[in-house]
């Protein structure tokens, strides 16, 4: 099953490509990859929460934005790379 075409999967984004992914994947798979990854925010909130950091961790993720936006981008950009490799995967 091909979900995209190789010459676009190459000129977009990964979150262009992570979205038509998730518009055209089985959405059963793209729903359990989504409920993975908000499992996995449940959890570190409650973490953050429960050791009284949730101010600071808001603090530190405007500052890595701003201050390491290369190393920002990258980490956003290997979530989504690795969401859609979990999609693609399962829908082969």
């Amino acid at each position: 099953m091909n979900l995209f075409d190789d010459d676009d999967f190459m000129s977009t984004t990964p979150q262009e490509n992570f979205i038509s992914i998730i518009k055209t994947a089985n959405q059963n798979i793209v729903a359990n990859e989504l409920e993975k990854m908000f499992a996995r925010l449940a959890l570190a909130e409650k973490i953050l929460e429960e050791n009284g950091l949730e101010e600071q961790y808001e603090t530190q993720l405007k500052q890595f934005q701003f201050s390491e936006p290369q190393e920002y981008e990258n980490r956003l950009n290997s979530i989504y790379l690795e969401t859609v490799g979990n999609i693609v995967t399962q829908c082969e």
